[in-house]
């Protein structure tokens, strides 16, 4: 049996050095073999100091995507581009989706990718919600409301076309598989307060193009389980979308960073 640690939203930036560590071994409590985090760990200038951290708590392998408020006061771009050669010299990070499938068990596979809000949803354009990434990721600010939501339609698209061949090559294979994510892909998991997003919220909480791949991509493979693991929206609810997709949404708070489940992985 393998124990994986999911957390969400854990916004180390909202901490001093010995929160983070107490928060760090708290976490190590139930004894995990790795930990899963789904985004939102820091700010792009603390970025890669948190994952050092963790890394120094944790001495274990730590599987994360990236969030929305990973990438404040920087750039999506240069985040993504300068990343990878970070990671090579600390072998216990592994960022998803570039570690591709992950074989948790010869019957189970973990991947992940930080998706997008990609504005299509609810209201869509004609929302009036500004989110504070319309002022801190450089890609984003500056822009008015039809560029910007443009761009939210392009950063969906391109995490769609990334994440489509990772989820192929995972239904093909296995029996089980984990999908790390940080935004919901569907209304139905885009909870707040216990209930559904509403209209205005809605463009900013759901990633419709990667959603839509999951459908098609999952209708072929009726035999496989999807259990999705998103957060973003703080607010934690359960949904199956289909008879074979699982979305579990995690809940968070501010300067309170917890882990929300601990999953059991048989590896026999």
């Amino acid at each position: 049996m393998s124990k994986l640690a999911w957390l969400t939203d854990i916004h180390l930036d909202f901490l001093n050095l010995a929160e983070i560590q107490a928060f760090a071994e708290e976490a190590l409590e139930s004894e995990p073999d790795a930990f899963l985090v789904g985004g939102d760990i820091s700010i792009a200038p603390l970025l890669r100091t948190h994952l050092l951290l963790l890394d120094h708590y944790w001495q274990r392998p730590l599987y994360f995507v990236l969030g929305n408020h990973d990438y404040y006061r920087g750039s999506v771009d240069a985040i993504r581009r300068e990343l990878p050669a970070f990671l090579q010299q600390h072998p216990n990070l592994k960022w998803l989706p570039s570690e591709g499938v992950v074989a948790l068990s010869p019957a189970t596979a973990l991947i992940g990718h930080g998706l997008w809000a990609d504005g299509r949803l609810g209201l869509a354009e004609k929302s009036a919600i500004r989110l504070s990434d319309y002022v801190l990721i450089e890609e984003l600010k500056d822009k008015a409301q039809k560029e910007l939501y443009q761009t939210l339609n392009e950063l969906g698209d391109r995490a769609a076309l990334e994440f489509e061949p990772i989820l192929r090559a995972a239904a093909k294979k296995y029996e089980h598989i984990y999908a790390l994510t940080h935004i919901a892909p569907f209304t139905e998991a885009s909870w707040h307060k216990h209930q559904i997003s509403d209209s205005q919220f809605l463009p900013h909480f759901s990633c419709h193009a990667v959603g839509e791949m999951i459908r098609r991509v999952m209708s072929d493979h009726p035999a496989t389980l999807l259990t999705i693991l998103c957060g973003h929206t703080h607010s934690e609810g359960e949904v199956w979308i289909t008879d074979n997709i699982f979305v579990k949404t995690g809940k968070a708070r501010y300067g309170s960073p917890q882990v929300q489940e601990i999953l059991h992985i048989e590896v026999e």
